[in-house]
């Protein structure tokens, strides 16, 4: 589709972590236009921050590619309803954990709910994620810095620890990085850096879990079109959002589900250690 939505977008703010069906244009997660081909027939996948953006995108593609999805979320129950309603339609198994993974003993509550559910875990999507807005470093609260490493890294440790005990050879992990770990928005100084951070935990777990024949990827976005961005972001920067590229908008979630379906199929059984950028022409080095 070429056809997708560009800036200056509506005048629109929403309270953390905002909701799909506030947004204005409405996020695109393929709910029309994904069609599957069997290409994760069988597999069972966790995929947090599964409820809006880029997790409902991946979820509904899983799902329309044969996977049976547990989907993590912190408290948007309407979205992540409509989520499981769409994971369902295509005859699959659909679980839902709410909670907060920045807290440890939650994360591997949800590998838990995992394999009770699914016997086995083949793919993880470490895709949840935590962002605000500050102008100076004085301004970000010791606690917010806290929040958004435990959420954005933290927790990536704690459920791809928790997670591997139920892997098997060919299974994998996917991180969800950022345009911001090679380019980092200085007004987005905690997140940025987690996303660096997220970028060597991918390389360095890719190598030390390479024997065990279960393989780390990243899918670094650049600007995308969530819930996220009304609730975290300025409004000025709203309407702006994604101009910064050299296509000139920001992704549709549906434009990131592609490269982790790759990832998590067999057809990437080569590929470890790897980040794919999906960042609308920035460079990403």
């Amino acid at each position: 589709m070429t056809d997708r939505p560009t800036p200056p977008y509506p005048e629109q703010q929403q309270s953390i972590p905002g909701r799909t069906d506030a947004m204005h244009p409405r996020p695109d997660h393929g709910e029309d236009s994904y069609r599957g081909s069997g290409r994760l027939s069988g597999k069972k996948a966790i995929v947090t921050g599964g409820d809006s953006g880029i997790g409902r995108a991946v979820a509904i593609a899983f799902a329309r590619e044969g996977a049976d999805v547990l989907i993590a979320y912190l408290n948007e129950h309407d979205d992540a309803e409509a989520t499981r309603k769409l994971i369902e339609a295509e005859g699959r198994q659909a679980v839902l954990v709410a909670g907060d993974l920045s807290d440890p003993a939650h994360c591997r509550d949800v590998i838990a709910k995992a394999a009770e559910a699914f016997g086995r875990i083949d793919v993880l999507i470490n895709n949840a994620a935590h962002q605000r807005t500050f102008d100076k470093i004085e301004d970000i609260p010791d606690e917010e810095w806290q929040q958004t490493f435990a959420t954005n890294i933290h927790a990536m440790f704690y459920l791809s620890k928790a997670a591997v005990a139920h892997m098997s050879e060919g299974a994998s992990i996917i991180n969800t990085t950022s345009i911001n770990a090679q380019d980092p928005n200085p007004e987005l100084l905690a997140y940025a850096t987690t996303k660096g951070a997220i970028n060597n935990f991918t390389s360095g777990l890719a190598q030390m879990l390479a024997k065990r024949k279960i393989r780390v990827n990243a899918v670094a976005p650049g600007p995308v079109w969530t819930p996220l961005i009304p609730s975290t972001m300025p409004e000025e920067a709203v309407q702006s959002f994604g101009e910064n590229t050299p296509l000139g908008r920001a992704a549709q979630p549906a434009e990131l589900a592609p490269p982790y379906v790759m990832l998590a199929s067999d057809e990437a059984s080569y590929i470890t250690g790897a980040t794919i950028p999906v960042t609308g022409g920035r460079a990403f080095l």
